[in-house]
């Protein structure tokens, strides 16, 4: 698990069994990897009216992600989560859209 990665995060608590999921966009730095927690962002689906907001980073499914869609990377809704809660890597983000993200996170932390 990975900085950069997109991942499928267990929303209901079950981490054994199927339920509602969400991606997110692993964030914590790889030097903690050793601790069963990551710094995720979630991603939401893409709409123009995003544009304005700061907070809100436009993901394109670029090669590799494992996205079919254009997402928001929502970083007002930034969390530390258990590493048992995700469920399966979709794929990496580009370092520079990993970056974009980390910094509209700094945004909103100030």
């Amino acid at each position: 698990m990975n900085r950069g990665e997109v991942w499928q995060l267990a929303l209901d608590g079950s981490v054994e069994g199927v339920g509602e999921t969400r991606l997110v966009i692993l964030l914590s730095s790889d030097a903690l990897a050793v601790l069963p927690l990551r710094v995720v962002v979630p991603l939401v689906q893409w709409r123009d009216a995003f544009s304005a907001a700061p907070w809100m980073v436009r993901v394109p499914p670029v090669l590799n992600s494992g996205l079919n869609a254009v997402m928001a990377a929502d970083a007002l809704q930034v969390r530390s989560v258990s590493t048992a809660r995700l469920k399966r890597r979709l794929g990496s983000l580009p370092e520079r859209l990993t970056t974009q993200v980390a910094a509209a996170v700094g945004e909103v932390i100030g």
